[in-house]
């Protein structure tokens, strides 16, 4: 499920506000969960199966039992590079890798 608006056909606008929730899963994949915003009492605008490798963009990051949460600070745009990779880009911030996990 993928209601993000599309830029082209592997990249798609996140709002300063979004929420992406990531939890690991068994098989070594990461099961990604999009608000557009924390807030909003909304259902999720995106769940996506692959990795999420980096974050280029401001964002708080919060360690969860089962994964975690970043929260964007800033607009930026979700990339698929390939079929298992997601990263989180905005033009203006210094890039960061997500942790590895433990």
């Amino acid at each position: 499920m993928n209601h993000l608006a599309a830029v082209d056909e592997n990249h798609w606008r996140l709002p300063r506000h979004a929420h992406i929730i990531v939890h690991e899963t068994n098989d070594g994949n990461e099961f990604l969960t999009i608000y557009d915003c924390g807030a909003a009492q909304q259902p999720p605008s995106a769940q996506l199966i692959g990795n999420l490798v980096r974050i280029d963009a401001e964002h708080e990051f919060i360690r969860q039992p089962t994964g975690y949460i970043a929260k964007l600070r800033e607009e930026a745009t979700l990339e698929r590079p390939d079929d298992d990779h997601w990263v989180i880009r905005a033009e203006t911030s210094e890039h960061s890798e997500v942790p590895a996990r433990q």
